[in-house]
């Protein structure tokens, strides 16, 4: 953090000037900059375009703590006047986000399932019904609940790299991807490619994943947060109410639905993770996954 007083200069490129009316050549612009934990928010206040880095390593898993840090950071953006737009990306190389830690759904209590499950609720109403124009700058491999971050936003780019997946692959785990999940994936790619997907619990590469508009642009890694600013440049160019309206009218359904439901949506997911074939799943995943490392 800076000194009191001091503000940081924002370390974008000078090639983000033209999206940020930044005339290239000139100082960078003064930036608010915050950072817990797991995350670090940037702010360039000449464009009111906030850059959120996921900084979770070794794979910027969904834990209670990242989920919670992850809200309180897209709360301050939405209201702070100054910002009028999010791109997230990684601070960590090769992955976006590996999705839900497996970790707070294995041998914990039914309190601790309550508490996580309404933690993971909170940040899709949020980033799936907020004001801001959301951009998805998709640096690395994001399954399941790391895909699901990017399906909520208004658009996905994503690195042209064939090593790097996307998909919500929750069937692979054994684990059902809730109605809200379903719904926000039916959204985007249209319903028969979801219900295979979902049943298969397949996970794309990015060629293959922009094919079918999982995602809507490939990039090479270089360009990947010039072409993000550029996308925010051409959202933001519309009268914001317009924008804000149009978009609540096309989610409201879907975000009114978890709203009305969540309560049992949260008894569904307590019952189901809790039950004994279920952990035994996740424990045999993990374990597959420590072999891995090891």
């Amino acid at each position: 953090p800076s000194p009191p007083g001091v503000r940081p200069l924002c370390r974008w490129p000078l090639s983000w000037g033209r999206a940020s009316r930044q005339p290239p050549g000139l100082p960078l612009a003064p930036c608010r900059a915050f950072s817990n934990n797991k995350i670090l928010v940037e702010l360039d206040e000449s464009s009111g375009v906030a850059m959120m880095k996921f900084k979770s390593p070794p794979v910027n898993s969904l834990s209670l703590d990242f989920l919670t840090e992850f809200c309180i950071s897209l709360e301050k953006l939405e209201n702070d006047r100054a910002c009028r737009g999010v791109i997230f990306t990684s601070a960590v190389p090769k992955i976006f986000s590996s999705g839900l830690d497996i970790t707070e759904m294995c041998g914990k209590s039914m309190e601790h399932y309550a508490e996580f499950w309404r933690a993971v609720q909170e940040i899709w109403l949020r980033l799936y019904g907020s004001n801001m124009v959301t951009v998805a700058a998709v640096n690395g491999s994001s399954p399941a609940g790391g895909c699901l971050v990017a399906l909520s936003c208004d658009y996905r780019i994503m690195v042209e790299n064939p090593k790097f997946s996307i998909g919500l692959n929750e069937a692979q785990l054994g684990i059902v991807a809730p109605f809200w999940f379903k719904d926000t994936f039916v959204n985007v790619v249209g319903h028969r490619i979801a219900e295979r997907s979902l049943q298969l619990g397949s996970l794309y590469p990015a060629p293959e994943a922009f094919k079918f508009g999982l995602v809507d642009e490939l990039v090479p890694e270089e360009k990947l947060q010039e072409k993000a600013m550029a996308v925010m440049a051409q959202w933001l160019a519309l009268p914001d109410h317009a924008r804000q309206l149009t978009k609540s009218m096309m989610r409201k359904v879907v975000l009114d639905r978890l709203v009305a439901h969540r309560e049992e949506d949260i008894q569904n997911f307590i019952s189901f993770i809790s039950k004994e074939s279920i952990q035994k799943s996740l424990r045999m995943y993990m374990e597959m996954l420590k072999k891995r490392k090891s």
